[in-house]
């Protein structure tokens, strides 16, 4: 009879569509979560200034390069040394820095009554808050002061880095000061003692006031830079969200360990993208032979490539990658097409 009803689906009947369907949600789903992790990786990149050309240790300047942030790893090449001039001293390293101590009363307590000792000290110790003041006066502003010296030019592999990544630069060691290279006037006043320069009587009895002048340098050695190519020249991203817009560390670094902030990159991209692609085909092609009852050898592939397309593209679109959301796009539209095509095709039959 014409108004009888069709007996519901028994479970064995819907267990083709809902392996289909399981299975096409599965290929979306890899292929969602491995753009979802480009999308997280290249967001977490423009906090550091962008994404990053790995140029290594064979990096050198390149119009291609032009405008790219860059990984550069190589030892450092001191072009124009740093001089203090006030001093005359000078060294073959990237950065000096002259540290100026006096001799100074300051105040110790150990849970009983203030006492007082004398020591090195690299900044003014006001004694007019002292317990005591009184026959423990320090003389005040120092006559001199610390300062950091900058190499002119430093070369990485050809590149010139910028005065903020030279400042940027770690690591110490000691400078021994040249006393032939002082200006007279500091000659008459300051000896040699350890390697540092005194002013005092006797260097190994210092008295109040007394002053202390060293010198230590940031080494040249192997580093790893990430920052902006700018011509010949390696300078900090301006618009880097960090504040920051470069990164340097001794030796062979990694990029993962430089920005231990950043999510690791979806390793086979294309591996991924076609494997999710044939998972959703075989899942449509289970939903095909339970619908049509036969499997169509194009319909299936172009469907499941129009759902994923589609599926990446607004995920894409959403994270602001563009570009890649363009490709899906496009892949999405042959899917479409391909299924118009095809649909019409099966009508016909």
């Amino acid at each position: 009879m014409s108004g009888e009803r069709k007996p519901p689906l028994s479970i064995r009947e819907l267990l083709l569509p809902a392996l289909g369907a399981l299975i096409l949600l599965v290929g979306v789903g890899v292929a969602a979560v491995t753009e979802k992790g480009h999308i997280d990786y290249r967001v977490q990149m423009e906090r550091h200034g962008g994404d990053v050309l790995n140029l290594g240790s064979n990096g050198r300047p390149d119009a291609d390069e032009q405008g790219y942030m860059v990984r550069v790893v190589g030892a450092l090449q001191v072009v124009e040394a740093p001089l203090d001039r006030q001093f005359n001293q000078q060294t073959s390293q990237p950065v000096l820095i002259r540290h100026v101590q006096m001799f100074q009363w300051h105040e110790v307590r150990y849970g009983g009554p203030a006492s007082y000792e004398l020591d090195w000290e690299d900044h003014p110790v006001d004694s007019s808050h002292f317990e005591h003041p009184d026959g423990h006066a320090n003389p005040g502003q120092f006559p001199l002061q610390g300062a950091q010296f900058d190499a002119g030019a430093v070369r990485l592999n050809d590149f010139v880095l910028d005065p903020a990544l030279i400042r940027g630069l770690s690591g110490s060691q000691p400078v021994a000061p040249d006393l032939r290279s002082l200006p007279g006037n500091l000659a008459a006043s300051f000896s040699l003692y350890n390697n540092s320069l005194v002013t005092s009587a006797v260097p190994a009895n210092p008295q109040l006031g007394d002053l202390k002048v060293s010198w230590e340098a940031v080494p040249v050695q192997d580093v790893t830079v990430v920052a902006k190519v700018n011509g010949n020249r390696l300078v900090p991203a301006a618009d880097a969200a960090d504040g920051v817009g470069f990164a340097m560390q001794p030796g062979d670094v990694p990029l993962a360990d430089i920005f231990p902030d950043l999510p690791v990159p979806p390793d086979y991209w294309w591996v991924r993208c076609i494997g999710s692609i044939l998972l959703a085909a075989v899942g449509t092609g289970l939903l095909l032979r339970w619908h049509y009852q036969r499997v169509d050898v194009i319909l299936a592939p172009a469907i499941a490539v129009l759902v994923v397309g589609a599926v990446d593209a607004v995920l894409l679109w959403l994270g602001h990658d563009l570009g890649r959301a363009g490709w899906w796009s496009a892949l999405a539209l042959v899917g479409m097409l391909l299924t118009a095509w095809r649909l019409r095709g099966l009508k016909a039959d």
